[in-house]
């Protein structure tokens, strides 16, 4: 029997991937951010006969928080849990882009709100928290090295083959490739990525084939001496 299941739940109309994480030992359950499919993510729980543990957010647009409030109120004691420069988005709709869109959506308000280092001890997992901002003014990553290979909850900061945009507000190209340079790519080539859309990719892989990380490698002044 596998360590640890990942369910992936697609969410139109932006291709978003949610996941709910669970241990076969454990009777609770992680969900990283749900989507505008709430439905699916709350019967998957229900089927796995899972309790929620908490709400993981990687940042708060619209896309990776739609989900909160449904899972808020069928699972009220499981903290809700954003990166501290990503608050706001949560309750302000032009913030978090569902307004630009025509349709204002909010969270329920952080329980928890977590700064770049932070340790997290979920449902048999331990998460750490890195920042890496440029996508929106305060994206975090989830990093469990809990399992072999490790693996990453990215959100929109790392795709296969591409990165988060930067032209949305708080966004920032330069912010965002130096933190992949100095927090992702540090990891063993095996890290497994599982990013906010798309499949599921490695460090190693990106090293290699990602054409943004060889742009932006390739702009870097060579060390003096």
């Amino acid at each position: 029997m596998a360590e640890y299941t990942i369910d992936v739940i697609e969410s139109a109309p932006f291709g978003q991937l949610a996941y709910v994480i669970w241990s076969p030992e454990r009777s609770d359950a992680v969900v990283i951010d749900p989507g505008f499919d709430s439905e699916t993510i709350l019967a998957l729980l229900k089927e796995d006969k899972k309790s929620l543990a908490a709400i993981l957010n990687t940042h708060g647009h619209v896309d990776h928080i739609a989900g909160n409030a449904a899972l808020k109120k069928a699972y009220p004691d499981a903290p809700l849990i954003i990166g501290r420069h990503e608050e706001k988005l949560l309750t302000d709709p032009e913030s978090n882009l569902s307004m630009p869109f025509g349709v204002a959506v909010t969270s329920p308000p952080p329980d928890r709100l977590v700064d770049d280092g932070d340790r997290l001890e979920l449902a048999g997992f331990t998460f750490e928290v890195r920042e890496i901002p440029g996508h929106s003014p305060g994206s975090v990553v989830y990093l469990c090295e809990t399992f072999s290979p490790a693996f990453v909850f990215s959100g929109d900061v790392l795709f296969p083959g591409s990165v988060g945009r930067t032209d949305f507000p708080g966004g920032d190209h330069l912010t965002l490739m130096a933190g992949i340079f100095n927090k992702l790519l540090t990891l063993p080539d095996d890290t497994r990525i599982h990013p906010g859309h798309g499949g599921v990719t490695t460090i190693g892989a990106e090293k290699q084939s990602n054409a943004w990380i060889r742009d932006y490698r390739s702009r870097q002044k060579p060390a003096d001496g």
